[in-house]
Parts: structure tokens; sequence; C-alpha cells
């Protein structure tokens, strides 16, 4: 019976039960696409990640429970903690994915990751089954290839927001994130994908591609720390530099694990 080693890395995060966690799996090559599949649909986690060496870099795919996708920030940073603690990789690393390049390399005592910006898009309204779940209507929003954006008033509004699951996923293939200005944070958010098999996602990486370039339009600065208010929560210390938003944050192993494939 085939065996693998797997990782669960909480990402976002210095300590354990706490950030957003992500399976991680390196290889020598892909597994059976179905396989992948099979194993991010056994562990339940918002993503697992499988990383393959190619030359100097690596090739990386992420899964959630219900399919593959496109874009992943916080299990692309499980990934280089897993091959900077597990597998001796000490230098910069780039990730070859979907959305093109990724970089991550090693700052202070946790991870900087170098991701491709997507510029918000403004939209008119929001399907009436989405804009019937905020009793105020959201000050604006925006869009990006995957996902809609709400914002709204002020963090209290992002912390008592109440998703309707159903009529988020009525969206697909999009998904949902709401967004405000702060209390200690210059923004905070929240990530709702249950078309995606994540009704809310605790930490998300990727939306802070195109909400960081939003909030520096509103606030005319390109630094921000940033707080994604989950029940986990997550802090992310993020800047836009040009065309690419660099996002520097933590991760720690919470598991290791040897998995039993079938023959």
């Amino acid at each position: 019976m085939p065996t693998l080693t797997m990782h669960q890395v909480d990402a976002f995060t210095d300590k354990v039960f706490a950030g957003n966690p992500a399976a991680v799996l390196i290889l020598d090559d892909w597994l059976a696409e179905p396989t992948m599949q099979a194993i991010a649909n056994e562990n339940n986690l918002a993503e697992t990640a499988f990383a393959r060496p190619n030359g100097s870099a690596w090739d990386l795919r992420w899964f959630t429970p219900v399919h593959e996708v496109n874009f992943c920030g916080h299990a692309t940073l499980a990934t280089a903690h897993v091959l900077a603690s597990a597998h001796g990789v000490s230098s910069d690393m780039e990730f070859l994915t979907r959305v093109g390049p990724i970089r991550v390399s090693r700052q202070d005592e946790g991870y900087r990751l170098d991701l491709p910006a997507f510029a918000p898009e403004p939209i008119e309204a929001l399907p009436s089954v989405i804009a019937a779940l905020f009793p105020v209507p959201p000050r604006a929003l925006f869009r990006n290839f995957e996902n809609v954006f709400a914002v709204l008033a002020d963090e209290q509004a992002v912390r008592a927001f109440v998703p309707d699951a159903a009529a988020i996923a009525t969206l697909a293939p999009l998904c949902f994130g709401i967004t405000a200005p702060g209390e200690a944070h210059d923004f905070v958010s929240r990530y709702f994908a249950p078309s995606a098999g994540i009704p809310e996602d605790p930490v998300t990486g990727s939306i802070h591609a195109t909400l960081v370039p939003y909030w520096a339009e509103e606030l005319g600065k390109n630094r921000f720390e940033a707080f994604q208010a989950s029940a986990r929560g997550g802090h992310l210390s993020c800047e836009l530099a040009g065309e690419r938003v660099l996002i520097a944050g933590h991760a720690v192993t919470f598991m290791k694990a040897e998995i039993y494939l079938p023959d």
C-alpha cells in the first residue's frame, strides 16, 4: 500500500489552533488528479496543497474538498513552511501556479509572500438574494476574477454579519468577501466560499491581492496591517508594490502524518 507524508500547518499565525489550517504534500510528481481531490476531500480543510520540484522552482496546486482552485495564499505559505522546516530549503522559493509565479522568502521569524495584484473592478449591485443579507446597504461593491466584495461601514458590521451559505453559493463560481475600515487595523475582512466547500475561510491570503489595491486607493498609502475577523482570526502585514502584493505572516506545524493510498 503506497504511503505519503503529509503535514498540516496553521498559516498566518504563530501558534497552533489559530490562523488557517492547510494540508501539504511534497511529491516527486503529481498523483492522479482524482486521487489528489480525494485526499483533499478526506482532509476536509479549506485547502490541501500539492507541490513537486520543477528545476529550481516548485509547481504548486491547491484543492478544496470540492475542486481545484486557481489561487490560494495561506496554503502557499504553508507549503513554504513545510519546505523550510521539513525539507531544508533555506533559499527563497518560487512557486509556479495558475495565477503565475508566487515567490516566498524568509522574513524575521516568518515569511513574506509576493503575490500578483488583481485590481478591484467596481460593480453596481449585488444579486437580490445577497443584497437581502444586509440591513444597511454596502458602501461600495467590487469584484476580481474569482470573488465579489462588499465594503461595509465599520469593523463591527463585518463581525456582526450573519452569512447565508445557500444564498452566497448562488454566486458560484464566484465567492464572497466583506471588508471595512478596522479599529486596531487598517482594514478587516471576512470571506465565504460555500460553493467550494468552505462556509467561511479563517484567513485568506488570496483575497488580499485585491483588498490591498482597493484600500491603497481609499486610504492613500501602500502599507497595511490587516485582520481577518473569522472565529480563528489571522493577522496579515501587507504592502502594495507596483503590480505585486507583499504579505508577511507566520506559520506553525500542527501535525505530521503518514497517509495510506489504495493500491
